[in-house]
């Protein structure tokens, strides 16, 4: 069938491809969810085409601003804690999944009490643990609230967007496996860094590359701690931006792998309500190397930020499952430390051996 043009950037037709043959691998009979903001219109045209294209079922579900603000403003309790059966059911109907976050307002949730939020994420843990079994990738389509927050010009962002997802996977891929082999094989790691020293071990833990399967952009190799080897202080770099709220300073302090302090400069109370969650959401599910070194500027956008080459990143909160941990949550929350040079500098050792010194791997 000739190929119809729908966007005038022929950049959407490639990222699209990306998503729907790279990523989720969509064949002939699939069920597709394309879950979207409105901004993301042509990209999920183009989607849309390409996934019947390949003899698939795609299912749109649109998100517009206003609608997740009025239903935390007013929903009581019982409404947060209402499992949404429906969902649960297509869910389990549905083959892959294609996330586009599109934010017509970012910051829309800013003044809701984070309990509340965290009410409901204990609440659809289910649907989001029956998501996991499927194929799924999430993408951010460049929109103004996230240009602004990356302090660059729309047109400079969007480039920035395009060049990071669409490069070559499968020649990074071979990078980072020299760095999973050597992870597979470890039993300790050591991170030191500007008011950071903290060790844990990963003795029978496997790491996993991240190529683009369900991250787009993409670029880390991860693995899951041993839950109670983590001892030490880890002082975050970059803020997390959580639920339309900014939290700065962040610093965990820990023990035999128990959180013993969380602090934070800015809506600490965030932080507080975050590692309350649920008995796992104060224990570290992941380790990440950030390693995709088109990206090379913090944006407040997670999705590209912990892929920033010379980084690292821990996760409170779930565990992966093809790592081997453990940890259980209903939150899983990412939180970056720069080791470049211009950041303060770090180290990264596994078993005692240096595999990166300022952002610059020696493998």
């Amino acid at each position: 069938m000739k190929s119809v043009k729908i966007f005038s950037d022929a950049r959407i037709q490639k990222i699209a491809r990306l998503l729907v043959e790279h990523s989720c691998k969509i064949k002939k009979e699939d069920t597709v969810q394309i879950n979207a903001g409105i901004p993301a219109r042509p990209l999920i045209l183009e989607i849309y085409r390409q996934v019947i294209l390949k003899g698939a079922y795609p299912r749109v579900n649109i998100d517009f601003k206003g609608l997740n603000y009025l239903y935390y403003n007013n929903a009581t309790t019982e409404q947060l804690k209402r499992f949404p059966e429906i969902a649960h059911n297509e869910m389990k109907k549905t083959d892959a999944v294609i996330y586009i976050g599109a934010p017509e307002n970012r910051y829309e949730l800013a003044t809701i009490h984070p309990e509340r939020l965290a009410i409901r994420s204990r609440t659809v843990k289910k649907i989001s643990d029956e998501r996991m079994k499927k194929r799924w990738v999430i993408f951010n389509y460049p929109v103004g609230d996230f240009a602004k927050d990356s302090g660059m010009s729309f047109s400079t962002y969007k480039n920035f967007v395009f060049n990071s997802c669409l490069q070559d996977w499968n020649a990074l891929r071979k990078k980072m496996a020299k760095l999973k082999k050597i992870i597979d094989k470890g039993k300790s790691v050591r991170i030191i860094g500007k008011d950071t020293d903290l060790s844990f071990g990963i003795k029978g833990r496997l790491a996993c590359i991240g190529d683009g399967t369900h991250n787009m952009p993409d670029g880390e190799v991860w693995t899951a701690p041993e839950e109670n080897t983590l001892n030490g202080h880890i002082t975050f770099t970059f803020p997390l931006i959580y639920m339309g709220r900014e939290i700065k300073g962040i610093k965990l302090e820990f023990e035999k792998g128990k959180l013993k302090k969380a602090s934070a400069k800015t809506n600490s109370d965030a932080l507080a309500s975050l590692v309350n969650t649920d008995a796992g959401a104060s224990k570290i599910g992941e380790f990440g190397i950030g390693c995709n070194f088109k990206i090379q500027k913090f944006t407040k956008n997670l999705l590209f930020d912990e892929k920033i080459g010379g980084t690292v990143h821990l996760a409170l909160g779930q565990a992966y499952k093809e790592c081997l941990g453990k940890n259980e949550s209903a939150i899983h929350i990412d939180l970056i430390k720069d080791l470049r040079k211009n950041s303060g500098g770090g180290k990264i050792y596994i078993d005692n051996r240096l595999i990166q010194k300022n952002g610059a791997f020696l493998i």
